[in-house]
């Protein structure tokens, strides 16, 4: 079965042939670093890991490019009220996105481009812009002619003819609505506002338009034409409208082959607000004492084409969903008999698996297949019939597929607490006094403090509840 996405461009499933096989160009919209990353970033940036990994596991060859923006409006805007240097806030919050990377088991792109290094090659794009006519300059900012790309709006559907009265004119700012479309800035002169944060350029002073950032970056590292871009539903108008006009204006080449888009997050079924107060980052489900890997499951486990309803419900049942499996992983490693056993069940699994991410990555499947294969597992556990090379090779299936899912691994080993080593032994010794209630005890004491202690053949051992 071949892979088939969801073409937001075409507006329907499609065979997946990358332009020069087994080569696939990835490029996905990244954070604006100056504030840090909310659950609705996060769970596109999953998405999209989850995109990589699966082409990985079919063979392909990547190269995933993510940009960092790093100068657009909303960042001068902070530099301006907060007297912070655009370096100093863009670094800092850079990191920050890392780290919130790192703590969902997210994969690194292979390039990572920030806007600011790549500001001559924005300049020469325009210029080639304006050398083909289309382009025209205002109060020193330069705009792109919406009336020159005569295929405006074929990504989002929008009809430029359908312009209200009055529409026509220019727009300055990064983000607004389709019905606010203008001739839309891919050079912005110094405004006292903008501080300090500006360039001298053949183009006069000033800095870039936001859409101009993200064609010459997917270009510089993936070419003028390439496999995939994604990124939120909320990019699709007028940001990736205004990349596809501007870079194929300037090169007369298809732009993207495959566009992928995901759809918006809900909080407790309302839109995400600090109004609300239901707006979280990473770092305020971590302080609530969430597991990382829920947090994950929780964000992927939902198509990246449904809307999805982040609750702490979900995210229960998410830690219930990981706990069974580490529980299984767990049975696996104590299976002490010989022998085999398991049969076809991880061949069938694993295909399974497979076909259901090759159709427009549907992670319900997936997952589903999952579990089928670990409850009909744990029925040969049950029945002495799995032996320790069955045994190994289920929990081999379970690291592969967790290669493309980041949700079977096997649990990090944390620190056990002083105080909780020290009651197990106790417990043991109580055992050996026959002080069965003292160990009792001991038991209910370690699970009030969120310690589940299991009595295995290799001695007691001691895991989070």
């Amino acid at each position: 079965m071949p892979i088939r996405f969801f073409n937001t461009m075409t507006r329907n499933k499609e065979v997946f042939e990358p332009l020069a096989p087994p080569r696939v160009g990835l490029y996905t919209c990244g954070p604006t670093v100056y504030n840090f990353a909310h659950i609705g970033n996060l769970r596109t940036f999953l998405f999209e890991d989850l995109l990589r990994r699966h082409l990985k596991y079919r063979g392909y060859a990547l190269t995933h490019v993510m940009n960092l923006t790093d100068v657009e409006d909303k960042i001068i805007r902070t530099c301006r009220e907060t007297g912070e240097s655009l370096k100093s806030l863009t670094g800092r919050f850079a990191q920050a996105f890392f780290e919130d990377l790192d703590t969902l088991g997210v994969e690194r792109a292979e390039v990572y481009p920030a806007a600011t290094d790549h500001i001559a090659e924005m300049v020469d794009i325009i210029k080639k812009l304006r050398d083909n006519g289309h382009t025209y300059e205002a109060n020193g900012s330069i705009y792109f002619k919406l009336s020159t790309f005569s295929k405006y709006g074929q990504l989002s559907k929008f009809k430029l003819d359908e312009l209200k009265t009055g529409a026509s004119g220019r727009v300055d700012s990064d983000e607004y609505e389709t019905e606010d479309a203008r001739d839309f800035a891919l050079w912005k002169a110094y405004d006292d506002e903008d501080g300090a944060i500006f360039w001298e350029t053949e183009l006069g002073k000033g800095r870039p338009g936001w859409h101009i950032e993200c064609s010459c970056m997917s270009m510089k590292y993936l070419g003028e034409s390439f496999d995939i871009h994604c990124g939120g539903i909320d990019n699709m108008f007028p940001h990736h409208e205004n990349e596809i006009a501007q870079s194929e204006a300037a090169t007369g080449k298809p732009f993207v082959k495959y566009w992928l888009h995901s759809a918006h997050l809900f909080v407790d079924g309302r839109k995400m607000s600090k109004s609300f107060g239901n707006f979280y980052t990473l770092r305020d489900l971590l302080a609530k004492g969430h597991d990382p890997k829920a947090i994950r499951w929780t964000l992927i486990s939902t198509h990246y084409r449904q809307p999805s309803n982040f609750t702490f419900d979900a995210l229960e049942a998410a830690t219930e969903s990981l706990r069974r499996v580490r529980d299984f992983r767990r049975r696996l490693e104590d299976v002490r008999m010989p022998g085999d056993g398991l049969g076809e069940l991880d061949t069938s699994c694993e295909k399974q698996f497979g076909e259901a991410l090759d159709d427009d990555l549907n992670i319900s499947g997936a997952i589903g297949t999952v579990f089928d294969f670990i409850r009909e597992t744990n029925k040969l556990v049950d029945s002495d019939i799995i032996g320790k090379d069955g045994a190994r090779r289920a929990l081999t299936l379970l690291d592969r597929l967790d290669a493309v899912t980041g949700l079977f691994g096997a649990e990090e080993k944390g620190e056990v607490p002083p105080d909780v080593t020290a009651l197990v032994a106790e417990r043991q010794q109580a055992r050996r006094a026959k002080d069965f209630k003292r160990a009792d005890e001991i038991r209910d004491q370690l699970l009030s403090s969120g310690w589940v202690l299991e009595d295995t053949p290799d001695g007691p051992r001691v895991k989070k509840a």
